[in-house]
């Protein structure tokens, strides 16, 4: 399960509840050698090789699925509708254990987070990919 970050715990409810306003746009995926925690303040992946991948090609809703219920019944859920692929890393083994979604390419907003089901340890030259389907976020 997906968590949310503070800052966009504190946009939504500013919008929901009092008001404000928050308009999404493109998002991109990032990796984690640590949890990001909610802060944002975690360990991303550092490679010169590496940076985070666009979700979408060519709009932003093309990105994630439509959000439909989760396979419990019990909350919302939408996942990537295309692969997303990494460049090889190309300094050192390093170990990928969490993914994120940012507002940008770099620098930005974390928007959500999640642990890796199998963190996957990367020697030079691997690649690391996430099939259609694989990154879900979830809201229950």
């Amino acid at each position: 399960m997906s968590a949310f970050s503070d800052y966009l715990e504190m946009n939504l409810l500013n919008a929901t509840l009092r008001g404000g306003t928050y308009t999404g746009g493109a998002v991109f995926i990032a990796l984690f050698t640590g949890d990001p925690t909610d802060a944002g303040t975690g360990p991303e992946l550092a490679d010169s090789a590496y940076q985070r991948q666009q979700a979408h090609t060519t709009v932003p809703s093309d990105g994630f699925t439509a959000p439909t219920d989760t396979s419990d019944g019990l909350g919302k859920m939408s996942s990537n509708t295309r692969n997303i692929v990494f460049p090889a890393i190309v300094d050192s083994q390093v170990t990928v254990s969490h993914w994120g979604i940012y507002d940008a390419q770099a620098g930005g907003n974390l928007l959500y987070h999640s642990a890796m089901l199998n963190p996957k340890t990367l020697d030079p030259t691997d690649v690391i990919s996430f099939p259609i389907g694989s990154l879900t976020v979830s809201l229950k």
